[in-house]
């Protein structure tokens, strides 16, 4: 099986430090979402992963060797990086078999690829003509040419439509269960918590996170709990001395944080509170990445100031 490894790696342009002592791997088997504000250093070393760029110190390894040193690249590595890189004036076949032979791939397999992209009615179309989400189709059948047990993926959710995002959602999904490594940068939490199982998390070239999925969102969130009742008083009152506090709603439903379901419906039936509805509200990774990478962020926006009649 093959993996990305990367260690101790570290590029600097100049006085800045794009990426900073990165040590992390993504194993087969599983898709590691990689995650991070802009300016994190995502790209950075997805490009180091490529040898595109050279690392100021460290390493980084696919199957033990560097991309440089790999024999025929295609058929261990497919990688997305910029859908917008295929020279326009091509169609999309005569693309996929300038790469195919570049690469010694048999031929055949550029119009299997293009049956797996969806794009082989469109195939004898230039490639300037195509939209965005065309694109992004074309780029991840060029990643799936060689076959590789390794694909790296920036945003390829970029420009689908729905069906094209489900698509690649489920196609990650069998990469992975297929035995493959998979990398993909993402700046979308709910896509990412659709198809990941592993997160790989970097704030200012740093590492910040390397853990499942799961682990990741009960590490930077707490529970909460949602229900109604028609005895607030005695509610805030029982959860109060379990060492919990109510808050209630504008619309009378109260919220416990910090507290799971199994823990306040059993209190409540000791109590005798009558509840009429009892919920947990699971927290989203969305929560949990904001939680973390707060304060991470190389750019945000200030809230704009308001005008003279608004304020």
């Amino acid at each position: 099986m093959t993996s990305i490894d990367v260690t101790n790696l570290t590029k600097e342009y100049g006085r800045t430090r794009a990426v900073d002592g990165l040590t992390f791997s993504v194993r087969p088997g599983r898709v590691t979402g990689f995650l991070g504000p802009n300016g994190a250093g995502k790209s950075t070393t997805m490009r180091l992963v490529l040898g595109l760029d050279r690392p100021t110190s460290g390493t980084a390894t696919v199957g033990g060797r560097p991309y440089a040193a790999l024999d025929e690249p295609l058929r261990h590595v497919g990688a997305l990086l910029d859908a917008q890189a295929a020279a326009g004036s091509r169609t999309a076949r005569d693309h996929l078999r300038i790469l195919a032979a570049a690469g010694r791939i048999p031929a055949p397999r550029v119009e299997q690829v293009l049956e797996q992209a969806g794009i082989a009615g469109v195939a004898d179309r230039r490639i300037r003509t195509y939209s965005l989400g065309m694109r992004q189709r074309l780029g991840i059948a060029a990643a799936l040419l060689g076959d590789p047990a390794v694909l790296v993926l920036d945003e390829p959710s970029n420009g689908l439509d729905p069906e094209g995002i489900i698509w690649i959602r489920e196609l990650m999904r069998e990469l992975a269960g297929e035995g493959r490594a998979v990398l993909v940068s993402s700046h979308l939490m709910s896509e990412t918590a659709s198809f990941a199982d592993h997160l790989v998390v970097l704030g200012r070239g740093r590492l910040l996170a390397d853990t499942g999925m799961r682990e990741f969102i009960d590490a930077w969130t707490s529970p909460r709990v949602r229900l109604r009742t028609t005895e607030g008083a005695r509610l805030r009152t029982a959860l109060a001395g379990a060492g919990f506090t109510a808050v209630e709603g504008d619309d009378g439903s109260w919220t416990v944080d910090g507290a799971r379901v199994e823990d306040i419906g059993p209190l409540a039936a000791r109590e005798n509170v009558p509840i009429l509805e009892l919920a947990g509200e699971e927290a989203t990774l969305e929560q949990a990445y904001l939680a973390l990478t707060a304060g991470e962020a190389e750019y945000t926006a200030t809230r704009p100031v308001p005008s003279v009649q608004e304020a």
